[in-house]
């Protein structure tokens, strides 16, 4: 899996951009199948779907917002899309030093979600962007292939923590070059929101799927 590095990586790969561990928001996260290439410019995202918002009624909070009435930000331990029927542990996912200076880390080969530790956590007062990745597969089943889907736009997703469980609403769901998500606006410093990363299943070794999701209301 690929990623950027911290401020705050499947069986394909994930690289990281070079940036300062001390500052949380400096990204590290993307699954791919080689490292990225440096000095690559990344390209806009391919638009698979995004939620329209006057079709959505009642606003919920914007891209960031906390609900007020949220658990604590907290380390998540599961993570649950039921329109896609996923429901799968999620284990905590730290880079070592090495995987920094390589750029390159390759989580566990498991179905479950894996939470990226130099980022936020879910809840209030949650201080950046909580990051969750997992693995596609080729030829299997496995939980993330059923998030390749654009339809999952509005669908909610639960993310329980160790103080409660935390809702949110699937903003859009897009598709990166792998070789250049680093330099994509997925690793902006945005409290409260939810990104889910996993390879897109019409092209494994190519691209990412990157489902973003805010506070549900």
């Amino acid at each position: 899996m690929d990623a950027p590095a911290p401020s705050g990586p499947t069986r394909r790969r994930w690289a990281a951009p070079a940036a300062g561990l001390a500052v949380l928001a400096v990204g590290a996260g993307v699954l791919a199948g080689q490292p990225w290439a440096d000095g690559d410019a990344a390209p806009a995202p391919q638009v698979s779907a995004t939620r329209d918002p006057e079709a959505a009624g009642t606003p919920g909070p914007a891209p960031g917002g906390q609900d007020p009435d949220a658990p604590a930000a907290a380390p998540p331990v599961r993570l649950a899309v039921p329109d896609a029927g996923l429901d799968v542990p999620v284990d905590p996912l730290t880079p070592t030093e090495q995987d920094l200076a390589s750029r390159s880390l390759v989580p566990p080969k498991t179905p479950d979600g894996y939470w990226l530790t130099p980022y936020g956590a879910p809840g209030q007062g949650s201080k950046n962007t909580t990051y969750i990745a997992g693995h596609s597969f080729d030829g299997r089943d496995a939980p993330f292939n059923a998030l390749s889907d654009p339809s999952l736009v509005g669908s909610e997703v639960e993310v329980q923590t160790e103080t409660g469980t935390v809702a949110f609403e699937i903003d859009s769901v897009v598709t990166h070059d792998k070789n250049t998500l680093k330099d994509s606006d997925i690793w902006q410093i945005v409290p409260g929101r939810l990104v889910i990363i996993s390879c897109y299943t019409e092209d494994i070794w190519g691209k990412n799927v990157v489902l973003t999701a805010s506070p549900a209301d």
